[in-house]
């Protein structure tokens, strides 16, 4: 599953790409044992730009991520219209009869392994495994995220395979969210909007199918919008996916949007490209990038 977060910012009307922005970027991931983290930094120098937290007592979730331009984080942890949601992670709402996207806690998650995979180069790599557990306390469910970053054109590239292993018989029950998602700061009277690949907009975006959605929030300290566009793969199953798109713009592609189900030793993947930008939304640009990411 490839996940992409595109990030291209202007100033005074220039992308930042234009400001020596032009080639890939050197990156390094670091493992912290003590803080249960990965972090992600601009190699030779201290410019942290993204953490995946891996505690053993909580769900995977990255956050904070930085803007490409240093101007601001673009995801949230736990805000109080929605404190079960964490920076951008994966929660299934409805799986065998059990809530994993409001419940994050250790008697919902157990961590199996994380690890660096690449750490240096113009493309960095990490791993995070963990159980989901049933109400005995048994894994149900493997899941094993693979990530990968690289930062080209003033933008971020992030792409994710998702891949679970059924524990045993899994029906994933029919709601209205379910899966990757996308909690960027928001308050009320903030600058924001979402917009699809089909055109709608905000809460017209909400369960509605696409091969992509874009939210723009103008943070604090910023005179623009910082973005986040998610990719849907087309090798996902029901390609393309209904999204939900909540009154806050928290986002993600519904992977429950249809009952389905996983017999025991079976595994399915996901993969979707995110990318995240600063400045207007390039309806045209970024349908070219959703191509190139459907050809790969």
């Amino acid at each position: 599953m490839k996940l992409v977060i595109l990030a291209t910012c202007l100033f005074g009307g220039a992308f930042y790409l234009a400001q020596g922005q032009t080639g890939e970027t050197q990156l390094r991931a670091e493992a912290d044992a003590a803080s249960e983290t990965i972090r992600i930094y601009r190699s030779g120098g201290k410019e942290l730009i993204l953490t995946q937290n891996a505690k053993p007592d909580t769900r995977p979730y990255l956050h904070p991520i930085v803007a490409p331009d240093g101007n601001g984080y673009i995801t949230e942890y736990r805000p109080s219209h929605h404190p079960h949601q964490t920076g951008i992670y994966w929660g299934f709402k409805l799986l065998n009869g059990r809530e994993f996207f409001m419940q994050w806690q250790g008697d919902h998650y157990r961590k199996v392994s994380s690890k660096v995979v690449k750490a240096e180069g113009e493309q960095v790599k990490w791993q995070t495994v963990y159980d989901l557990l049933g109400e005995s306390g048994a894994p149900i469910l493997t899941e094993t995220q693979n990530w990968a970053i690289e930062e080209t054109g003033g933008k971020y590239i992030l792409d994710l395979e998702w891949r679970g292993e059924a524990k045993a018989d899994l029906t994933f029950g029919k709601m209205y969210v379910g899966g990757l998602f996308v909690r960027i700061p928001w308050r009320p009277g903030d600058r924001a909007e979402a917009v699809n690949s089909a055109g709608q907009r905000n809460g017209d975006a909400e369960q509605q199918r696409a091969n992509w959605t874009d939210v723009g929030i103008q943070i604090p300290g910023r005179s623009n919008l910082a973005h986040i566009a998610v990719f849907d793969s087309p090798g996902n199953a029901g390609f393309p996916t209904p999204w939900r798109v909540d009154s806050q713009f928290g986002f993600g592609p519904n992977t429950e949007g249809t009952e389905w189900k996983l017999p025991k030793g079976m595994d399915k993947i996901f993969r979707y490209r995110l990318i995240a930008y600063c400045g207007d939304l390039d309806v045209a640009a970024l349908t070219r990038e959703f191509q190139q990411f459907a050809k790969e």
